[in-house]
């Protein structure tokens, strides 16, 4: 279809109700999924995100373009995050229609952001009466990718299945490095506004427009902005892929905590990790032996080990925790507690622990940790954790690199991801560690119950991992990374900057078509 002005005597064009386009744009929202891990079909979410824009333009109303921006913000939503479902119902304890109704809440309100983004765009277009070439390539991009910002602190934030997720692969994700996900997420949205005018007569601007941004991403993804550091540290890191019905259960806590110091002492390296709470007591519930054993083994074979553990510092403060024990004394003298916590699941919100008191999850009310914390120094490296869910806030592990005088040089992902069942859950959560490698310049090493237990190398590449679903070791040699990227500098400034410049300049366009029609009023 060809975008033009309305000619005298032409039929007046059929109008799809409201309705209509939210079911469309639902269905593309939905059908987004499939450009993230394990599918990786990343053009498809430019689609996707084209449909999302032409649906919306074509609205009667502002109005009526937000019900547009929420129906597809809802079928993203719960097409990206079905798998919560598994940990609510089978886990949780929440009866199966309660979690389904949960999850479908999660989607309405996950959906109010993609709806504030179109009606900001289109209020704007109308106010401003921006021509086509401006909203597509200016307005629309800026505000999908603030609302995707917006969602990623908003209420402690929600950033999954961000759109930049889906481009680790590709040209775009060269761009991770200067403007993190959320600038990748917005030119993932300035492609798809240049793909809608394809048919417009402006096509070849924003196709050669189009091609240019690919084609630099391209030639960035062989930019090192680090450079390797020290020696190169022999590394284990342990799947127990231990049931979660197990794992709680006190019938099962010998064997359990047996398996992983049988699993930890059997091989010597320089680097041990556990996944998340593998040990799963507080320390005073331990045999007194068992962390005492683990320092002699640490001792002996010169040996760093990164457990995951639970530590109580009060009958009412508790935290999710890894602890090191260092070769030198093999003690735990090393301590890095989550920061940020899970909603629901590590933290009960004001006014719902009525919803929280109808689930079983263990660990449910935990106290966060600092937000800046230091590495662990293995050897000639710096090892920096972070714990399942804070994965997902590439901007504050940027902020404790930038922050720290002795940045670390290697990052440590501790996960428990069997609450989803087998789910796409792991892989989507396997790209989110690859965007934080590809933003920082670090490997990333991921130790996990269930999987994705792996070692990323500081171009987002997995370069050593387990199947899923299996117990095992993955056994490793890695060299950490120095130096900062323009992310770990300026972390999500850089992409608010430019968000900001692109919609000046669609004022500045808009000013300038209207100056056009003073001079020229016929």
């Amino acid at each position: 279809m060809r975008w033009r002005r309305a000619k005298p005597g032409d039929a007046p064009a059929p109008q799809r109700s409201t309705r209509g386009r939210m079911i469309i744009a639902a269905l593309a929202g939905a059908a987004s999924v499939f450009s993230f891990a394990p599918f990786g079909w990343w053009p498809l979410q430019i689609a996707c995100l084209a449909l999302l824009f032409y649906q919306a333009l074509r609205s009667a109303t502002p109005k009526a373009g937000a019900l547009v921006g929420w129906a597809f913000g809802f079928g993203w939503c719960l097409a990206n995050t079905h798998w919560l479902v598994v940990a609510l119902n089978r886990f949780g304890g929440l009866p199966l229609p309660l979690a389904v109704a949960a999850i479908a809440l999660l989607a309405v309100a996950m959906g109010t952001y993609a709806a504030m983004a179109m009606y900001s765009a289109l209020w704007l277009r109308k106010r401003w009466l921006l021509p086509l070439p401006a909203a597509n390539l200016l307005m629309l991009p800026a505000m999908w990718a603030l609302f995707e910002w917006v969602r990623g602190w908003l209420f402690t934030g929600f950033p999954w299945a961000a759109a930049g997720y889906a481009h680790n692969d590709a040209p775009l994700g060269g761009y991770a490095a200067i403007a993190g996900v959320y600038g990748v997420s917005w030119l993932a949205a300035l492609c798809a506004g240049a793909l809608l005018l394809a048919a417009h007569r402006t096509r070849w601007f924003a196709l050669g427009g189009l091609a240019a941004v690919m084609g630099l991403g391209i030639g960035l993804r062989y930019v090192d902005w680090t450079h390797p550091v020290g020696e190169p540290i022999s590394v284990r890191l342990l799947q127990g892929n231990t049931p979660l019905q197990q794992k709680f259960d006190a019938r099962h806590t010998e064997a359990t905590l047996n398996k992983y110091r049988d699993t930890i002492t059997a091989e010597a390296a320089d680097l041990i990790a556990t996944p998340e709470t593998a040990i799963m007591l507080f320390q005073h519930q331990l045999p007194p032996d068992y962390l005492p054993s683990l320092g002699q083994f640490a001792k002996r074979s010169r040996s760093h080990l990164v457990l995951g553990i639970p530590l109580m510092d009060s009958p009412t403060r508790y935290s999710n925790s890894v602890i090191g024990l260092p070769p030198e004394s093999g003690l735990p003298t090393y301590r890095y507690d989550k920061h940020h916590l899970v909603p629901f699941g590590e933290f009960i919100p004001t006014g719902f622990r009525w919803f929280t008191d109808m689930m079983h999850i263990p660990l449910g009310d935990q106290t966060p940790g600092k937000a800046l914390q230091a590495a662990f120094q293995v050897k000639s490296q710096r090892v920096l954790p972070n714990i399942c869910y804070e994965n997902l806030f590439g901007e504050e592990i940027a902020a404790n690199l930038a922050n720290d005088p002795k940045p670390a040089t290697l990052l440590l992902n501790v996960s428990e991801l069997a609450w989803y069942g087998e789910s796409i859950a792991i892989p989507h959560h396997l790209q989110i560690s690859q965007m934080r490698t590809l933003e920082t310049g670090r490997p990333m090493l991921g130790a996990t119950n269930s999987g994705a237990t792996v070692v990323i190398d500081s171009h987002g590449k997995v370069t050593a991992a387990l199947p899923y679903y299996q117990a095992g070791v993955l056994k490793a040699s890695v060299r950490g990374m120095a130096g900062d990227t323009p992310y770990i500098v300026l972390g999500n400034r850089l992409f608010l900057a430019l968000a900001a410049l692109a919609v000046a300049g669609a004022w500045l366009w808009a000013r300038k078509n209207a100056n056009k029609r003073s001079t020229n009023p016929d």
